[in-house]
């Protein structure tokens, strides 16, 4: 009998092992916070994104991306490849002691990095997490080996403890450690480039890696610094409304909408723009102004970042995917409001805490109705620009393949030659709800949903192929057929009441299934919770 040398079989599996990183693309994903579908340059804005821009004219832009409406929600679905109530998070991060709503990622999902580790990867987070606040719910807990960035959500861009409430100081962690970043030059879009791209100076050499950077711009409150203010300042003068008309012909153009959808009629909400005193005019100019400066240098650190990545020699074979956690924020009224009255700096300075409000929100959101927190399509509809000269061949495409967060993990998955568990860390694992996007990446076509869902906050949806059945606030169902009214002008309800009840059923089946509650349902589990102590 032949003596087996040990060391020869080491050697083999160790030469296996870097053949299999050799091949593993590298993943990143970028996540934008409360950015419209229309507000970068590929997708219609005359806000200058010019990396993104030319990622677009390298690799493939979706035109019926989605997110979920709201960023805890969407993050984590995008973490967890499930609907956000199955992984715990069916609302925000309050946690009102039912399954589907802890307010953290609950132990029966895993996240991208969680199953990429396992696959070999290096696992790097910077930015934005908000979905668990306390430890052992953190990125360095769910299976990051390194991050840094806000745990919690709406900071000071450049001083943590100017928040939202005086005193508030919104959680912010180095791997472990809680800090509180702020002083001279700090910026939290340039923070979070800058520290992804040393974060990817830790790779080693044979080691794929992934890297989540989540970006809390152009989120309020409007901040940035003056000189990229500037770059803008005095070009929103004529208002709103043709902003958006002049970004609707524009995504006509581009491809990203279909010309023969109407525009949707200004919100009823919308201001009127002429009947604006000269000094609100300058006043709302400037936050728009700012706006699109922090979106301006958001596209300028994920240049950095992938110029990085370029210069390690890994760009062909690094997936990159950019897209937004929901529509454009409505949030502070028609004009926008300044959240913290004791600040009364100019806007877009750290002493001051501003949204843009409404009016613009509609503009980002073009051509679509309804805003964050809503299910209509400007509530929900994302860009997703996917990047990989390894494999997309022909840039500067556009599909219409239908495509959901919950697709982002099972196209990790596949892509990455890595196995979704059935268990983990002893716990049953829900079963992956998405469908890899990678058949799309290479020109082919996938079997697509059969359906797809939404709920938050009594904002209810289904889409069935070109049908969408869609609620707003507990309200009565509408009916639209995305094909030719994707901007939901046209309710068929009434003409198609088999079809109506046909997708309610479909959504009452889902809604049990992952434990989306009504918000009467949900008011008394928080009730019998408050009687519980």
């Amino acid at each position: 009998m032949k003596t087996i040398n040990l060391a020869f079989v080491i050697s083999i599996l160790l030469l296996h092992v870097a053949a299999l990183h050799a091949t593993q693309p590298n993943i990143v994903i970028i996540l934008a916070d409360d950015m419209g579908y229309s507000d970068i340059g590929c997708y219609g804005s005359e806000i200058e994104t010019p990396n993104l821009d030319r990622l677009a004219e390298n690799g493939l832009r979706f035109t019926q991306f989605y997110n979920t409406s709201r960023c805890c929600p969407t993050r984590a679905s995008l973490l967890t490849g499930l609907y956000s109530h199955q992984a715990g998070i069916g609302n925000m991060v309050g946690d009102d002691g039912h399954p589907s709503y802890r307010g953290f990622l609950t132990a029966d999902c895993v996240t991208i990095a969680e199953v990429l580790k396992e696959a070999g990867y290096a696992t790097l987070m910077s930015g934005k997490w908000h979905v668990g606040e306390e430890r052992p719910h953190w990125p360095i807990d769910r299976g990051f080996d390194q991050y840094y960035g806000l745990i919690s959500g709406a900071m000071n861009y450049f001083d943590l403890r100017l928040g939202k409430q005086k005193g508030l100081i919104r959680n912010f962690a180095d791997n472990e450690q809680r800090i509180v970043p702020h002083g001279d030059g700090f910026y939290t879009t340039d923070a979070f480039s800058e520290r992804a791209i040393g974060m990817l100076d830790s790779v080693k050499e044979d080691q794929p890696f992934f890297l989540y950077l989540a970006y809390n711009a152009p989120h309020w409150p409007l901040h940035a610094p003056e000189e990229a203010i500037q770059e803008y300042q005095g070009k929103y003068m004529k208002g709103w409304e043709p902003l958006r008309k002049k970004r609707l012909e524009k995504m006509r153009q581009l491809g990203v909408i279909d010309s023969s959808w109407e525009i949707s009629e200004p919100d009823e909400e919308v201001a009127d723009w002429a009947s604006l005193s000269d000094e609100m005019k300058a006043t709302m100019d400037r936050k728009m102004a700012v706006y699109a400066a922090q979106i301006h240098l958001m596209d300028a650190g994920i240049g950095r970042v992938i110029e990085k990545i370029r210069g390690m020699g890994r760009l062909d074979n690094t997936l990159l995917l950019f897209l937004a956690d929901n529509g454009g924020c409505h949030e502070g009224g028609p004009l926008g409001r300044n959240f913290r009255e004791d600040l009364t700096g100019p806007i877009g300075s750290a002493n001051s805490f501003h949204s843009y409000g409404r009016s613009w929100a509609n503009v980002s959101n073009t051509p679509f109705r309804m805003y964050k927190h809503w299910v209509h399509e400007g509530g929900i509809s994302s860009p997703l620009i996917a990047h990989w000269p390894s494999v997309i061949q022909e840039g500067g495409k556009l599909t219409g393949e239908v495509g959901h967060l919950i697709d982002l993990m099972a196209t990790c998955v596949d892509i990455a030659g890595a196995t979704y568990p059935e268990t983990y860390n002893g716990s049953a694992i829900e079963p992956l709800e998405g469908k890899s996007l990678a058949p799309v990446f290479r020109g082919e076509g996938r079997e697509g949903h059969e359906a797809l869902f939404w709920e938050h906050s009594g904002n209810r949806a289904v889409r069935k192929g070109d049908w969408k059945l869609v609620s707003k606030d507990s309200g009565k169902w509408e009916l639209y057929d995305l094909k030719s009214d994707r901007t939901e002008l046209h309710d068929l309800s009434e003409e198609h009441p088999d079809t109506v009840k046909e997708l309610d059923g479909l959504y009452q089946g889902w809604a049990k299934k992952v434990g989306a509650l009504t918000p009467k349902e949900l008011a008394e589990v928080r009730r019998e919770n408050r009687e519980k102590g």
